[in-house]
């Protein structure tokens, strides 16, 4: 599948009308497996009766994979249960929403878009459900495809030991247990007609460890947002294909964490300026930004692949022989927004001829309203306030600094964003050097996230932070409900208590 022609991934419930298009997509997923498919009548049953269980992703409108699912008690379910006892000859008497435990009964993703990790998005949806319905897990009978090739050496159990141990690869069963399940038992019989599988299926299990008993309304909505900053190192790199394996290997670390957003500093591909170290700064910086747009579109695919929404930091850009600093914000869903550093340094004017850039405006994202702010513009009061009227919940600050006493203006002028504008703010920066780059010779970074300063956050309004000066990762979850709470009943009310009456903030427009 060729990613870069992708305009548009969704997640949505599966409807009645989906049902041509998802017989079709279910006997390409088969290979048109005789009675592979399920009957409309099947599934107009399973909306009526669970309707957030079934889900589809859609890939420019079109079905690339489904899930569906059913709620059980599983103090019901036999423990050698087969795939008929659980749907009931498709009736799904099991159906219980009162149950317990989230049974899958069928996951699937076509074949023409296999190897986008579209897989991974709907077992997390999965996860989502189970968390907000307060459910103790997940459960399905897994099929091992490639067990037929060794049931005659190895007995189902040996089988899966070896698959665990890497020494035998099943597609289906390395990406279960990938993504967190873990094998009970082996049930016999399972799913009538499975040849590939001998008709064994291994009972996969995932826990839910927000569980809680059931003596509260489970909440619906999900607020908490996990930030994947990454404290960039500044090396050496054998050209753009070896720095970009750097970036994959850090986007797969933080997805890892299932983290909402992958963070990158300013000008972290400023490496590769090594090659152009025999020109001069302004027209090595200008041979930089030649790799920008293919950079960008390889971040593009990274989200979609990793299922995570990356920041780019910043890259330089030629508009029209004009040299900006400039990011772009790669959803995951396919789309790709671009923003722009409103202050360039006296340095980056004077030695790279950098112009400063035109463009304020907020994002929306699946995890809330974010601003973006390069390095020197998070100095700027006006700029953040701006975006906090437009609903901003986390500011997200890429900066390169070379002295902890430029580090400390971006560092203090974050935190006091945080507290004015009653929002997160995160800052990704770069650490170690470039001996071979004029003009990016070291760098100084411990990177962070801020938050206001009331009862609900961290008394000295500091998340989490780096070790400074270390390449690393850093992970941290912010409640976006935190927020809803303090605008209207914190200690201090920063935004409402504004004297509009006294003075006002607003753009100039050109």
């Amino acid at each position: 599948m060729d990613t870069t022609k992708i305009e548009n991934i969704e997640l949505k419930f599966l409807t009645v009308e989906d049902y041509e298009a998802l017989k079709e997509a279910t006997l390409q997923s088969y290979g048109g497996i005789l009675n592979s498919y399920w009957e409309e009548k099947h599934i107009e049953k399973l909306i009526s009766i669970f309707p957030e269980g079934q889900v589809v992703i859609k890939i420019d409108g079109k079905i690339a994979g489904c899930a569906l699912s059913l709620i059980v008690d599983y103090d019901k379910v036999d423990d050698n249960h087969t795939y008929a006892d659980i749907i009931t000859k498709s009736s799904f008497q099991n159906h219980d929403p009162n149950g317990d435990i989230l049974y899958g009964i069928d996951v699937f993703i076509k074949p023409d878009f296999r190897g986008l990790r579209l897989g991974r998005r709907l077992y997390d949806y999965r996860k989502e459900v189970c968390e907000n319905l307060n459910l103790k897990g997940i459960v399905f009978g897994g099929r091992m495809p490639n067990y037929h090739k060794h049931q005659h050496e190895l007995s189902p159990k040996q089988y899966i030991e070896k698959v665990k141990r890497k020494e035998i690869h099943d597609p289906v069963l390395n990406f279960q247990l990938s993504n967190d399940f873990h094998p009970v038992r082996v049930l016999k019989g399972y799913l009538e007609g499975d040849s590939a599988s001998a008709e064994y299926a291994v009972l996969m299990e995932w826990d839910n460890i927000y569980y809680t008993k059931p003596n509260k309304k489970p909440n619906t909505t999900k607020t908490v947002v996990r930030l994947g900053l990454i404290q960039w190192q500044m090396r050496t790199y054998n050209g753009m294909e070896e720095l970009m394996q750097q970036v994959e290997y850090f986007i797969d670390s933080v997805s890892a964490y299932r983290c909402d957003f992958a963070v990158f500093p300013e000008f972290f591909n400023a490496p590769i300026m090594a090659e152009y170290n025999h020109l001069s700064e302004s027209d090595a910086i200008r041979e930089l930004a030649k790799y920008t747009k293919l950079i960008t579109e390889k971040l593009s695919k990274l989200s979609i692949s990793y299922n995570i929404n990356i920041i780019s930091g910043s890259m330089p850009e030629l508009v029209d022989d004009k040299l900006y600093n400039v990011g772009y914000l790669c959803r995951r869903d396919g789309s790709i927004e671009r923003y722009e550093k409103l202050h360039v340094t006296p340095d980056e004017a004077k030695v790279w001829g950098m112009q400063n850039g035109n463009k304020l405006t907020t994002f929306d994202t699946d995890c809330g309203k974010i601003g973006i702010l390069i390095c020197y513009d998070s100095e700027f009061p006006e700029l953040s306030r701006l975006l906090a009227d437009e609903g901003m919940d986390i500011l997200f600050v890429p900066f390169l600094t070379d002295t902890q006493n430029g580090y400390s203006r971006v560092r203090l002028c974050a935190q006091a964003r945080a507290v004015e504008n009653e929002c997160y703010v995160a800052i990704s920066g770069s650490v170690g050097n470039l001996p071979n780059v004029h003009n990016m010779d070291i760098q100084y970074a411990q990177s962070a996230v801020f938050t206001p300063c009331d009862f609900a956050f961290p008394s000295n309004g500091i998340k989490a932070e780096a070790t400074a000066n270390a390449e690393m990762i850093l992970v941290a979850d912010v409640d976006l409900g935190l927020l809803r709470e303090l605008h209207s009943f914190g200690a201090v009310r920063n935004l409402k208590d504004r004297r509009k009456d006294f003075y006002r903030l607003e753009r100039v427009n050109k």
